[in-house]
């Protein structure tokens, strides 16, 4: 049965979207979104759902209002779980009830999901309440973008005491200004602009009345922005707190699976970045490549995990397959801190863990345990070198590797998204080479690239980009070194 969804999603920042918004993206066919959706909502809907772009630029609309209720009503007739996507709130001047309507009148049942609005959100990030005690007891929104035209009653705003904010009102901030001026507010009523808030674009001036338009000029702010006129304004530099995060203004790109990436992001989010997660590669179960050998695992020396992933479906194959893990024998060996985390959450403690997040460092930590006719497995990516096999083999090793997952290429869901990014974080091989087709190496050299280890770099190189390179291979070592690199940048 059709149904359409009027979703606000907040006002940039990822993590203000509401739980139920999240569910609905999920039960979504169909899409329509505009330009001031944040980039990662796109990835909350299913790989089969359909995604129209219909954003409303300044000076260049790529759909008019009527068209995106008449494409809205068109894909619900299709039996579509239609979701019109939004910026902020549906109704708090987004037009939303608009496209009720037009669902209304044609008898196709809709649901609106409230969003985090703009003016609350945006001034929490600058720093600015938009009520406070003894300061402002009320506030009034008005659309700046339409201030002339709508005959706005400026002496009645000019009499106010509590906080006025005005939304897209940048091109008419000297209208705006000149009018409360006017009317009586007095020309040294604090007032700020922000621009981008929530968002690593956020940016903000500070003024009054009389010189706020000159300073956003010399600014350069840009739309969106949101001008907020009152007391509550010389409250900003006590109350900030976003803009004080030390990766605070940095878009960092995120290439991982969506399964990897959710703890990296968050760590790399509550530093003050936004992240941008473009899921680069798809994790391929192929595990039943193990079926021919599962009646022989309890008779191995060494099992050799050489990923988070290879441990994950490793052990998820062995659940699958109802093979007691008391039954095995050998001692577990993993590359890096991270797949030794995932080991030992598996209630195994490695027999040996190599600091290098590398093949060559397995084998060195191996080798002095390995003897001749040790037999040993490898679960690991079908993408991933041979070399400890063809070591450990040289000096006797009955050596068997198995593809147990394969990484494939991902799908690029916002084509806007790349365009934020400062800096994109590489974590193999298989991400740049990924990216390079979904986004073309010519993008990517625009942007700071960073390495996780020398391997990725060694793939990166070979097109001419000189990346950055983090020394610590673990999640919480590499994050520390990216803060540093990007400090300077």
């Amino acid at each position: 049965m059709s149904k359409a969804y009027i979703i606000g999603t907040g006002p940039g920042d990822e993590e203000l979207l509401t739980l139920k918004a999240k569910r609905v993206l999920g039960e979504c066919t169909a899409v329509l979104y505009d330009r001031l959706v944040s980039n990662n909502i796109l990835n909350y809907l299913n790989d089969d759902c359909e995604i129209y772009y219909c954003g409303k630029e300044p000076g260049a609309h790529y759909k008019t209002q009527e068209e995106i209720n008449d494409m809205i009503v068109a894909l619900a007739k299709k039996d579509h779980i239609v979701g019109r996507v939004k910026g902020g709130d549906p109704y708090v001047f987004g037009r939303g009830g608009e496209e009720v309507l037009a669902l209304q009148e044609e008898g196709i049942e809709f649901e609106v999901i409230p969003g985090v609005t703009s003016p609350i959100a945006v001034l929490n990030y600058a720093g600015i309440p938009i009520t406070h005690r003894g300061l402002a007891q009320s506030f009034h929104i008005v659309t700046g973008m339409s201030a002339r035209s709508l005959n706005v009653n400026f002496e009645a705003l000019a009499k106010e005491n509590g906080t006025l904010v005005f939304m897209m009102g940048l091109s008419n901030i000297d209208y705006i200004v000149s009018e409360l001026i006017k009317y009586g507010k007095d020309k040294t009523t604090k007032a700020a602009v922000v621009m981008r808030g929530t968002s690593s674009k956020q940016r903000k001036v500070i003024g009054t009345l009389q010189d706020i338009s000159k300073k956003a000029e010399e600014a350069k702010l840009k739309s969106p922005c949101i001008i907020v006129i009152g007391e509550v304004v010389s409250l900003e530099n006590e109350l900030s707190w976003y803009e004080n995060k030390p990766l605070f203004g940095k878009n960092i790109c995120v290439t991982r699976s969506k399964s990897q990436a959710k703890g990296l992001k968050v760590k790399l989010k509550n530093l003050g970045a936004e992240v941008t997660e473009i899921n680069s590669i798809v994790i391929e179960d192929t595990s039943n490549n193990l079926d021919k050998y599962k009646n022989d695992i309890s008779t191995y020396d060494h099992i050799l995990l050489t990923s988070v992933n290879g441990v994950k479906i490793f052990f998820d194959y062995l659940i699958k397959e109802k093979i007691d893990i008391r039954t095995i024998k050998a001692k577990f060996s993993v590359v890096g801190k991270a797949t030794k985390k995932a080991l030992e959450e598996k209630g195994i403690v490695p027999f040996k863990v190599s600091r290098e997040f590398v093949g060559e460092g397995l084998l060195n930590v191996i080798t002095p345990y390995v003897n001749k006719g040790d037999k040993i497995l490898i679960p690991a990516s079908a993408k991933s070198r041979t070399l400890l096999q063809d070591e450990l083999e040289n000096i006797g090793a009955d050596v068997t590797k198995v593809d147990i997952y394969d990484v494939l290429k991902g799908e690029l869901k916002n084509e806007k998204a790349f365009e934020e990014v400062d800096a994109i974080l590489f974590t193999s091989p298989s991400t740049f080479e990924n990216m390079k087709e979904m986004v073309g190496l010519d993008r990517i050299k625009e942007k700071i690239c960073i390495a996780i280890g020398p391997i990725t770099n060694k793939a990166i190189k070979e097109d001419g980009i000189d990346a950055l390179v983090c020394k610590e291979h673990s999640e919480d070592g590499f994050l520390k070194e990216i803060e540093e690199m990007l400090k300077e940048v």
